[in-house]
């Protein structure tokens, strides 16, 4: 293995890691770092996107970089870079999967095993990477949720209600495609091609986003399942949320600084079940992922994480 040049540029680099074979074939993950890196890093971080998306948030990596972490980000398998022609995009059926992504990248990225190291996830990264440390308690120093999908939109109750149903199919076809309710809101507010500012690859980012499968949706509710008995992290957590949220069938001038993905609220009641150290952070005008809100907003959500950083992860030195 050997890192080459990014899809980002000069700027970063990408490194292939090869996985277990599944029923679709080759399986890789691929690791994305900053061609130029910190001499002595204070901590070392792992970031994870969501569903339907991929690493391509340059600003993120140079406010870690401006922290003095060695920043990493993992486009899990079957998503953006790691996307092959013979997969179905974001398919698995237990979020527990990608135990052996992370495995891998934390085997390339943690070269002092002693340096602190912050997960930080958005949306199902941040389902995904709460239930990781969960599983590995004693890892993790500390755990950076932005607008992490710890509830469904329907909150408990729906969930609920959901989950058999969507259990059984899962068992009985579960890569059936479901129903797209996705109608490219969101895209709508981030990207420059609409009223957005960031400019991405439509292909590794489709405006609808991909097909969700039964499986898929099946592994999602019974994280979230686990998240809702409590997960009883000891590490501290920062949960960074919109105020606000607007799931309508219809595009409004409020989906331009709002949350259109989640309900923030079920989502802030539920990361009190995280563990013992949770902080929530609503910011006012921030979108679903809010490192990609408008410039005063991230200001502030960049603000609270330094601050979160040095008070509970890296305290200043001298």
């Amino acid at each position: 293995m050997s890192w080459a040049p990014d899809v980002l540029g000069d700027r970063f680099e990408q490194l292939t890691l090869p996985l277990a074979d599944d029923d679709e074939g080759e399986v890789v993950a691929t690791l994305v770092r900053p061609a130029t890196r910190p001499a002595a890093p204070t901590a070392d971080v792992l970031y994870v996107h969501g569903w339907s998306d991929y690493f391509f948030q340059t600003e993120l990596a140079d406010f870690w970089a401006g922290q003095g972490a060695a920043f990493h980000a993992l486009d899990l398998r079957k998503y953006g870079r790691s996307l092959r022609p013979h997969q179905r995009p974001g398919f698995i059926s237990d979020l527990a999967t990608y135990d052996e992504d992370i495995a891998a990248a934390l085997d390339v990225l943690r070269t002092d095993p002693a340096r602190p190291l912050i997960l930080m996830g958005h949306s199902t990264g941040g389902l995904t990477l709460s239930l990781w440390a969960a599983r590995h308690p004693d890892v993790a120093s500390g755990l950076l949720l932005n607008s992490p999908w710890l509830e469904f939109q329907t909150r408990a109750i729906g969930r609920v209600v959901l989950t058999p149903a969507m259990t059984l199919g899962a068992r009985i076809d579960p890569r059936h495609e479901l129903p797209n309710v996705d109608l490219g809101f969101y895209t709508r507010a981030v990207s420059a091609s609409a009223d957005g500012e960031w400019t991405y690859r439509a292909d590794w980012r489709p405006a609808r986003g991909f097909r969700t499968t039964r499986a898929w949706l099946d592994a999602v509710l019974r994280g979230q399942e686990q998240v809702e008995r409590g997960l009883d992290l000891r590490i501290p957590v920062l949960v960074l949320l919109s105020t606000r949220s607007t799931l309508l069938p219809r595009w409004t001038p409020e989906m331009a600084h709002t949350d259109t993905a989640l309900d923030v609220v079920g989502v802030a009641r539920r990361s009190a079940d995280l563990g013992r150290h949770v902080q929530i952070e609503r910011l006012e005008g921030a979108l679903h992922d809010v490192v990609l809100s408008a410039a005063p907003v991230r200001e502030v959500a960049y603000a609270a994480m330094a601050h979160w950083v040095r008070t509970w992860v890296v305290p200043p030195t001298g």
